[in-house]
C-alpha cells in the first residue's frame, strides 16, 4: 500500500491565525540520549513484545472513512512559540494498527504528547469512535520553508519504519526505512516498527531538527538519530544504533522504496495517455572502485533481484532524472516533481552488495522497488554495529560522485527488420569530441550478440545517443554493460540493463 495521499499540505491552513489550543503535554523528565540508547540495548535482551494495537473500531475503518479525520495544524506542538518547527501528528488505525509513542524535547527536557481527538478535524459522518487505548501512528515535520508566516511540511514518520522527506517545492514520492530483513525472501519479510519518536525543538535562528527514533521488531532492536536540515535539498545525516535479538543473514542497511511503472523501455505494455508512469527511473551506485554506475529500472513480469558486489560502496541512490512535465504529462500525480534519494556512508561498510529488488505491478499505486546495502558478514546476537550515513532528498545531488555525463534515459523496442534496438541518451558535455561518431564505446552483453552500435547527435538534448542491436537468440535473460570512452578514460556513467525475455 503507497504511504503517500493521506499526507497533503496543509501550508494554507498553517498560515490562519491560532484559534485552538496546542497539543497538550505528559510530565516533564530529563532527556539523556546515554539513558535511551541503553534503554535500546535492554529492550533488544528481552523477549520481543509488540505494541498494543488501538481499538478494533479504528483498525476496521474503510480508507475512505479514514480520510475523514485530519490533523489540525493549528494544533501543532509549538504553535504560536518561536521554534522554528511545528510538530503534527496522525491518527492511528486502518494500514495503522499500532501507535507510536511521541514525545517532545526542549531545554533538555523530555514530555510525553497525549493523544487528543480534539486536535483533529473530523466531517460529520465520521463514527463517534473509542479513545481509550488510542494514539498516533506517526508525526509530520513543518518549518518557514519558503517564508516565515508559513510552515511548510518537509518530513513524515509514519507506518513501520518508513519515513519520506523532500526538498523545497517538490511532492512526496519515494520512501526510505530504517531497516529491511529478509526482503524477498520466500519464507516472507520482516517489518520493523519504529515504536517512539523524540523529537528535539531548534533552537530560535536554527535549521536542523533531531528526531530520535527507537525500533523494534523480533529480530533487532535499534535507536537511530536523524538530524534533519531543510532546504532545496533536503539532507538528512542518520546515526543506527542496531541491537540484534538473533542471527541476520538476510539485512538491509539504508533501505530505500520506490515506484516504478513504465517508461520508455515498457511502455507497450501498458495503455496509458502518459509517456511514463514512475517515481524514480534508476539506481545510481558510487562503488568502492570510483566506478559510477546507472541501472535503469524495471517492471519485469516475475519477481527479479539483482546484486551488485562492492567493498566499501561510496554512494547509491534511487533517482528520478526525468524532471519535466512532458516526460509524464500528468496534472494530479505531478511525477516530475517527486524526489530523489542518494546514500553516502560515512564509514567504511565492509564488503556486501547493493541489493535491487523490482517487483512486478501493473498499478502505480504499489511501491514495487526497493534497494539497500547488504552486508556480507550476517548481523549476531552479542554485536552492537552503528552505521552513520547521509541522506539527501531532491533534486539529483549526489556528493562525492565524479563528474561525468548522465545517462538521461533509455529506450527499447523491436528493430525494423530483426532483434531488440536499445537507444541510451546522454546529457551534452563539451568533453565530447565535435563528430561524435569518434566516440569509443563499450557494448557488451552476457548473452546473445550485440552490435557496437553507433553515436549520433540527439538535436533534443544536444548530447550523444548510442542505439544497438541486440539478438537474444535462445537467451531468456541477458546482462547488458555500455560506456562511452576516450581511449581507456571513462566519457560517460557506466550504463548496466537486465534484459529478460
Amino acid at each position: 500500500m503507497r504511504r503517500r495521499e493521506f499526507l497533503t499540505g496543509l501550508a494554507a491552513l498553517a498560515a490562519s491565525p491560532a484559534w485552538a489550543d496546542p497539543l497538550s503535554l505528559g510530565a516533564s523528565k530529563p532527556f539523556d540520549l546515554a539513558e535511551l540508547i541503553a534503554q535500546t540495548k535492554a529492550l533488544a535482551e528481552a523477549a520481543y513484545t509488540p505494541m498494543p494495537a488501538v481499538p478494533d473500531a479504528w483498525q476496521t475503518l474503510s480508507y475512505d472513512e479514514y480520510r475523514k479525520i485530519w490533523f489540525d495544524p493549528r494544533n501543532a506542538v509549538w504553535e504560536g512559540t518561536d521554534v522554528p518547527l511545528r510538530l503534527d501528528v496522525f491518527p492511528a488505525g486502518l494500514y495503522f494498527p499500532r501507535p507510536v509513542d511521541v514525545h517532545v524535547v526542549k531545554d533538555n527536557i523530555a514530555q510525553r504528547v497525549p493523544f487528543e481527538i480534539e486536535a483533529f478535524d473530523r466531517t460529520d459522518d465520521f463514527p463517534d469512535l473509542p479513545t481509550a487505548g488510542m494514539g498516533y501512528s506517526g508525526l509530520r515535520l513543518r518549518g518557514p520553508l519558503e517564508r516565515a508566516d508559513i510552515h511548510t511540511e518537509f518530513a513524515v514518520f509514519q507506518g513501520a519504519s518508513y519515513f519520506r522527506a523532500i526538498g523545497t517545492g517538490q511532492i512526496y514520492g519515494l520512501s526510505a526505512r530504517g531497516l529491511a530483513i529478509d526482503t524477498a525472501e520466500p519464507s516472507g519479510e520482516e517489518f520493523p516498527d519504529f515504536r517512539a519518536f523524540w523529537v528535539q525543538a531548534p533552537e530560535p535562528g536554527q535549521n536542523t531538527t533531531l528526531v530520535h527514533a527507537q525500533m523494534d521488531s523480533p529480530s533487532v532492536a535499534g535507536l537511530y538519530t536523524f538530524e534533519i536540515t531543510p532546504g532545496e535539498t533536503l539532507h538528512m545525516g542518520v546515526t543506527a544504533r542496531l541491537f540484534p535479538r538473533q542471527e541476520m543473514q538476510h539485512v538491509g542497511i539504508a533501505p530505500l522504496t520506490s515506484m516504478f511503472q513504465f517508461d520508455e523501455t515498457n511502455r507497450d505494455r501498458f495503455s496509458d495517455f502518459r509517456p511514463a508512469v514512475h517515481d524514480s527511473d534508476g539506481l545510481l551506485m558510487l562503488n568502492g572502485a570510483g566506478e559510477t554506475i546507472w541501472r535503469p529500472l524495471a517492471n519485469p513480469k516475475a519477481l527479479q533481484v539483482s546484486g551488485f558486489q562492492d567493498n566499501n560502496p561510496r554512494g547509491f541512490g534511487l533517482m528520478q532524472r526525468a524532471d519535466r512535465f512532458s516526460d509524464f504529462h500528468d496534472l494530479e500525480a505531478l511525477y516530475h516533481r517527486r524526489p530523489g534519494l542518494w546514500v553516502k556512508p560515512r564509514e567504511d561498510w565492509g564488503r556486501g552488495h547493493v541489493a535491487l529488488v523490482e517487483i512486478p505491478t501493473d498499478r502505480e499505486i504499489y511501491d514495487n522497488i526497493v534497494a539497500y546495502w547488504r552486508p556480507a558478514t550476517p548481523l549476531k546476537p552479542g554485536d552492537a554495529p552503528v552505521f552513520s550515513y547521509d541522506l539527501y532528498w531532491g533534486p539529483e545531488t549526489t556528493p562525492g560522485v565524479p563528474d561525468l555525463p548522465k545517462v538521461l534515459n533509455t529506450r527499447a523496442g523491436k528493430g525494423f527488420e530483426r532483434g531488440i534496438v536499445f537507444a541510451i541518451d546522454f546529457e551534452a558535455d563539451a568533453r565530447f569530441p565535435e563528430d561524435f561518431g569518434t566516440i569509443d564505446r563499450i557494448v557488451r552483453s552476457s548473452a546473445g550478440e550485440v552490435t557496437q552500435g553507433v553515436v549520433q547527435r540527439n538535436p533534443d538534448t544536444g548530447g550523444p545517443r548510442l542505439a544497438f542491436t541486440f539478438e537474444p537468440g535462445d537467451a531468456t535473460v541477458a546482462e547488458f554493460r555500455v560506456q562511452l570512452r576516450s581511449g581507456t578514460e571513462p566519457l560517460s556513467e557506466t550504463w548496466l540493463y537486465r534484459w529478460t525475455k
